[in-house]
């Protein structure tokens, strides 16, 4: 059972996260984050006026006729957020910052009917969540970037990203919400990225340096 004031604080968060959701989210989550691709369905013989990018060239010179492959749209999606809890992420607002985040994000995805996990790293995985659906995993991921206490202080992200790339085999959105004080990560987020979404989300205090290269967003 948590604490009292442990559950007024995931409150307070998904009060603010769900009003986020509804002003940043509302009508253009699909639009934002379309479906992983096309998954592959059926063979059928070709028929006038299909692709012919799409035949299947190995059976139809086994059955001497034209045959295409049939897909069919992949429409949940798999949100994992990768959430670096080194001890500079500590100074300042920056840990409140990345819960109200990851809070806003987790939420979406509920209210989407899609899954969403999260990695919880430092200079290694302090904890995984498995991607799941529903209201009560995701405040649960809430709650454990709260209560987390960090074994390490330091921060490693290609670590992270050499952790996710093989535990998580579905192609994924992935987030990783950071404050980016590492270095020699770039070529490990170009990996993860040849096989995810990956969305760089750093988050710092004003007095901090300037935004990494390949940053997306910086919340302040």
């Amino acid at each position: 059972m948590l604490p009292k004031e442990m559950i007024q604080k995931i409150r307070k968060i998904e009060i603010q996260s769900n009003q986020l959701v509804e002003e940043v989210f509302s009508g253009k989550y699909h639009s934002l984050f379309k479906g992983n691709g096309l998954e592959f369905q059926d063979i059928r013989e070709y028929a006038f006026g299909d692709d012919i990018r799409s035949i299947d060239w190995k059976v139809t010179a086994k059955y001497s006729k034209p045959y295409i492959k049939q897909y069919k749209e992949e429409r949940e999606l798999n949100l994992f957020l990768l959430i670096d809890m080194s001890s500079s992420t500590f100074f300042g607002r920056k840990k409140e910052f990345i819960s109200e985040i990851a809070a806003t994000l987790a939420l979406s995805a509920v209210k989407n009917n899609d899954k969403v996990g999260a990695v919880i790293f430092t200079d290694k995985v302090e904890k995984l969540i498995p991607s799941k659906k529903g209201k009560k995993h995701a405040l649960s991921i809430i709650a454990s970037i709260l209560n987390t206490e960090p074994q390490s202080k330091k921060t490693d992200i290609q670590e992270v990203l050499r952790f996710f790339k093989t535990f998580e085999k579905k192609r994924s959105i992935v987030f990783l919400i950071s404050d980016f004080f590492d270095k020699d990560y770039e070529k490990e987020a170009a990996v993860t990225a040849q096989k995810h979404d990956l969305i760089l989300i750093r988050v710092m205090e004003k007095a901090e340096q300037k935004l990494p290269k390949g940053a997306i967003f910086s919340f302040q």
